[in-house]
């Protein structure tokens, strides 16, 4: 093989597979084949599983891999040389003083031949060959892209929770359209037009709030397709001959500013809280006071994995779902419910984190209080980043609606099989479990936890 020969070979050893370019940033994967990482990342950007080589097709097992700095080294001497051939280009000779443009003005970020370099205008500014300039700025370039992609991925990652949530709140909104509906009929038969305008103002809610979050989806979309876009821009900018790269450096990186300023918020779902008319009135038939007789105050109180055990005291095993030390207060019923209906309020409005409800039974003991999850129909309160967050249990359901800020109204109908709580302050429905079977004696239960 004569010279000529082995010199396009050894270029071609230091050429992507995928841009046809020098390397910039190489990688090397499991089969053994390189690629500019970009490449790479843009080749696999729709999360293809499992990941292959765009080469072999070999599968790669690892999410990431590190940089190849001897193949980085060859590229970057091979990306020289061949720069030296376009730096006597016409276009790269100075007009006024006819030498090539060979020196970089870190100040202007423009290119300068000797003479101009030495003029008043450029004297006390920092410039440095075209080469070396080309190489540093394109490391900074690279280092723009790698927050440009970590950008992508938790765009991506909310993407799919708030198309999550779009699907929740669907499956929600029908499930409430039926406890409404069952509530409604428990009543007297004059109360069915406001039956028919509660449904109503929580389809139009209901319908305005999924268009929010599908513009959240649409904007986050936008947002990603901005971001991946000024990501390939940048990757083609770092295959451009020095000159050209340089030239429009300044206008490239204000862009890739504003384009990561822009970021999306997360919409966090919230139907209004009707009020049932006469609610309240006729829950107060049924209303029994002092039902949480058995009280105590203790600390480290948290909620095992599974929402069935309350843990309690120094032997808390890692569980604890609140901060160490907190005082909390913990109630529950010596008398127990076998028939009939019966209505209680609880205050809450000074506890951000709370559970409340009715439960077969509760064995306390020196560390533990534990709660038969078989017959468990409990509310749950708990803050999370200054946004509260509603739930039940069997099955767990996020509760998409106004957090009570004063009383809660548990209302249990052993008979027929229902337990169903109240915001008192607004007289509206939080939730209602359909009817079952109750097989035991119900206790009422109550724990406020410190924040």
């Amino acid at each position: 093989m004569d010279s000529e020969g082995f010199m396009q070979a050894f270029q071609k050893e230091l050429t992507c597979s995928v841009c046809m370019n020098y390397f910039i940033d190489p990688v090397t994967i499991d089969c053994g084949h390189s690629f500019c990482r970009p490449c790479l990342y843009l080749c696999w950007e729709e999360d293809q599983t499992p990941k292959s080589c765009p080469e072999c097709r070999g599968l790669s097992e690892k999410p990431d891999f590190k940089t190849n700095i001897v193949l980085k080294s060859l590229a970057s001497l091979a990306r020289q040389d061949a720069a030296k051939q376009t730096n006597s280009s016409e276009a790269q000779i100075c007009v006024t003083h006819k030498e090539a443009k060979g020196l970089f003005c870190e100040v202007d970020k423009t290119l300068l031949c000797g003479p101009c370099s030495e003029s008043p205008e450029h004297a006390a500014h920092g410039h440095s060959p075209v080469q070396w300039a080309a190489e540093e700025y394109r490391e900074k370039l690279l280092k723009r892209m790698g927050s440009l992609w970590k950008m992508t991925q938790e765009m991506q990652n909310n993407l799919n929770l708030e198309t999550h949530k779009t699907q929740s709140l669907e499956n929600y909104v029908a499930i409430r359209k039926a406890m409404i509906k069952v509530q409604y009929q428990r009543i007297h038969l004059f109360l069915r037009e406001e039956e028919q305008l509660h449904l109503e103002a929580l389809e139009k809610e209901a319908k305005e709030t999924l268009q929010q979050l599908r513009e959240s989806e649409f904007r986050m979309t936008q947002q990603k397709e901005s971001l991946k876009e000024m990501y390939r821009e940048l990757t083609e900018m770092c295959h451009r001959p020095d000159m050209e790269l340089l030239q429009d450096l300044g206008n490239v990186l204000e862009r890739t500013d504003l384009v990561q300023m822009q970021k999306p918020q997360p919409v966090n779902p919230e139907l209004t809280s009707w009020p049932v008319t006469g609610i309240l009135d006729m829950l107060n038939n049924f209303r029994v006071d002092n039902v949480l007789s058995q009280k105590t105050t203790i600390h480290n109180v948290s909620l095992s994995e599974d929402d069935t055990t309350v843990i309690y005291g120094d032997d808390h095993h890692g569980v604890s779902r609140e901060p160490q030390g907190a005082e909390s207060f913990v109630a529950w019923g010596a008398v127990v419910f076998t028939s009939g209906r019966h209505y209680w309020e609880v205050d809450v409005t000074h506890s951000s984190n709370w559970i409340l409800g009715v439960c077969k039974d509760i064995l306390p003991s020196n560390t533990v209080i534990s709660i038969d999850s078989e017959e468990a129909f409990l509310l749950f309160s708990m803050k999370v980043n200054n946004h509260y967050i509603l739930s039940t249990n069997s099955p767990p359901l996020i509760q998409y609606v106004q957090r009570p800020l004063g009383g809660i109204g548990v209302f249990l109908d052993y008979d027929n099989g229902i337990v169903s709580f109240y915001d008192v302050c607004r007289s509206s429905l939080i939730y209602s479990f359909f009817p079952s079977f109750f097989s035991s004696p119900l206790k009422p239960f109550l724990c406020l936890r410190s924040p």
